[in-house]
């Protein structure tokens, strides 16, 4: 009897406990603050960037210059995507359409006037202010990927900021030797 009584308490014990495991007020958050600033910053600065790759064709027809922004536009649309998912997920506000250019004064980001200057350049004129410009962009988005990586907690945004560092840096190499060529 006393064993019965032991192996059903063990059983009921062990239910319990695997309950509360799965149970949601035990599922702590995997993202913090920094997470969701991250994402939200880097949301309208990564719609920038694409903005300012799409002004290219058109007014550039140097080879690498489009090869580049299409790289970026191929690179952060999709990066665009996922962070507008996690912050759906995390129960914070997405920015609006709108966003890429009330946020200038974020890291990096072109004001309305130089995005004016963008659009009316063209040719060799447009290569250089494009190239001068993006290479500031690129900066602040290293700014805010250092940040994140520092203060953050959610893993993918982690692993987002980390991927942010090694190819912008990489593209800010790439901008600085062309910008010398031009």
């Amino acid at each position: 009897m006393k064993l019965r009584f032991l192996v059903a308490a063990l059983a009921a014990l062990t239910l319990t406990a695997c309950g509360q495991q799965a149970g949601p007020t035990n599922t702590a958050p995997t993202h913090n603050q920094a997470d969701v600033d991250f994402a939200s910053g880097m949301v309208p600065h990564h719609r920038q960037a694409v903005e300012m790759a799409d002004l290219i064709p058109g007014r550039s027809d140097h080879p690498k210059l489009l090869a580049l922004g299409e790289r970026v536009r191929k690179a952060q649309q999709p990066e665009i995507d996922a962070m507008t998912g996690w912050l759906k997920r995390w129960g914070a506000p997405e920015p609006s359409d709108h966003s890429a250019h009330a946020g200038h004064a974020m890291a990096g980001m072109m004001t309305p006037q130089q995005m004016a200057e963008l659009k009316a350049a063209k040719g060799v004129g447009f290569d250089k202010a494009w190239l001068r410009m993006m290479v500031e962009h690129h900066r602040g988005a290293l700014e805010m990927a250092r940040t994140e990586l520092a203060k953050g907690s959610d893993a993918e945004a982690k692993k987002l900021a980390q991927s942010i560092l090694d190819s912008q840096q990489k593209e800010i190499d790439e901008m600085t030797v062309l910008l010398a060529e031009r």
